[in-house]
């Protein structure tokens, strides 16, 4: 199976190794225009060894190393943009568990590396005919503290710190243990009464697992209602996803988090002409439905944070917003990163006019159904085939950008392979219940059919 993913190399230690992590990123450098490198890492266990790997690669390779230590991986691509650096390698696996580690590698435009363009450099990387400079001109390394502040000082001139300082809010937070714990300046910062959890910075993750799914953030939603907050927020690992709760203690779904923002992003854009959204084919019809109704057109992109920011930065400046359902928000006038500390900032700022639960009744109402199929890698192109010769029976309208969509009137269904397992996955979305699980029902035997 390939190594790289939608988003850089993970896999546990016995995978993604040092001296992979080494032969990768003296690849990567390989590639890359002129100029200095930026290097970044996470809390997990293993991240400072990997890191140091990392940093040999690059030398290696001949490439200057800034190296920022410990932070997000929002803080990190932040400071590619700012340094102008000629990449950026950040040692993460985001919302993974524990034992695992990833490399995520951005580019000079700010956009990470997807699964394509990896696959050149996974190949010179495994072959170890990477280019090495002579002993004496071997890269150096510097640290170069500083790069949270400087990205927390960014946020708060972006948004309306003066209004959010007006309100006083009260905000529950949940780092998760993870990396935005270190950022949580930023909200003391914008006169927030801050009611914290799980703020030790912790790559075992004691609190709770790093993804902020409604499962693992039962604690938070109690903790909004207990204390009376304005609203809550959780973040995964690196900090690149983030979900919210209202002030009711009702977890919002990432779409959602989305939809709102993505609207917002339109309404402060009311004058621009031509407003696009980028999202992925996985992503609720709610986003596309809100943003109309405010001028904005909903552009698909496959499944993956490369495919938004690679989308993204070609539609600039009509592109005012991009995200994904998992909980990944882009305010591109900002970065091109899913930055899940600028994203709940903007979300205090909204929630300064008008409570979250009355923004959230504003989006239109679908209901969802998701189901997982057993496949041979073998089959996996004869299941594609089969969903897509039932959408065009049944008058679908098609979107092969990333498996086989079908837009129906009252909703729409996916059915897709998955890149790492052995699975294919359906899901349906529709105005109601009945609906998409009907539709998922439909889809799901049309694959099974073709791959039994």
């Amino acid at each position: 199976m390939p190594l790289f993913g939608t988003n850089g190399v993970r896999g546990k230690l016995d995978v993604l190794c040092p001296s992979l992590a080494f032969s990768l990123c003296a690849s990567f450098a390989d590639g890359l225009p002129a100029g200095k490198v930026v290097l970044a890492h996470d809390m997990r266990v293993t991240s400072p060894m990997l890191h140091a790997s990392a940093a040999a690669g690059l030398m290696a390779a001949g490439r200057e190393v800034a190296d920022i230590g410990l932070c997000s991986s929002p803080v990190a691509e932040f400071t590619l943009g700012a340094q102008r650096a000629a990449g950026l390698v950040i040692v993460t696996a985001s919302h993974n568990p524990a034992e695992w580690n990833a490399l995520k590698f951005v580019d000079s435009c700010g956009v990470a590396v997807s699964h394509e363009r990896g696959d050149a450099i996974e190949k010179l990387a495994l072959s170890g005919k990477f280019r090495q400079a002579d002993w004496s001109k071997v890269g150096k390394i510097a640290a170069c503290p500083g790069a949270t502040a400087k990205h927390a000082e960014a946020v708060l001139k972006n948004v309306d710190a003066a209004k959010i300082r007006g309100r006083r809010l009260r905000v529950a937070l949940d780092f998760g243990n993870g990396t935005s714990s270190l950022s949580s300046r930023v909200f003391e910062s914008l006169g927030c009464e801050v009611i914290a959890l799980n703020e030790k910075v912790d790559g075992t993750f004691p609190g709770r697992p790093s993804e902020p799914s409604e499962a693992n953030t039962l604690k938070l939603c109690r903790k909004v209602k207990d204390v009376s907050a304005d609203f809550g927020v959780a973040w995964d690992g690196d900090s690149d996803r983030v979900v919210f709760v209202d002030e009711k203690g009702r977890w919002i779904v990432g779409d959602k988090g989305f939809a709102i923002s993505a609207a917002q992003a339109c309404r402060e854009k009311r004058s621009q002409k031509e407003k696009l959204i980028v999202t992925t084919v996985a992503t609720s019809r709610c986003v596309e439905d809100m943003c109309a109704q405010l001028g904005g057109k909903t552009v698909y992109t496959a499944v993956g944070a490369p495919y938004l920011s690679e989308k993204m930065a070609e539609l600039l400046p009509r592109a005012v917003s991009g995200g994904e359902e998992v909980g990944g928000i882009i305010w591109p006038d900002f970065s091109l990163a899913k930055d899940g500390i600028y994203a709940a900032a903007k979300i205090a700022q909204m929630v300064c006019e008008r409570r979250l639960s009355e923004i959230l009744s504003e989006l239109p109402e679908y209901s969802n159904s998701k189901c997982k199929i057993e496949v041979a890698p073998a089959k996996k192109l004869a299941g594609l085939a089969a969903a897509r010769k039932h959408a065009q029976g049944s008058g679908g309208k098609l979107n092969l950008v990333d498996g086989v969509r079908a837009d129906f009137e009252d909703g729409w269904v996916i059915a897709r392979a998955s890149g790492t397992e052995n699975v294919m996955r359906v899901f349906a979305e529709g105005r109601t219940q009945k609906y998409a699980q009907a539709l998922m029902k439909e889809y799901e035997q049309a694959v099974r059919q073709a791959v039994s």
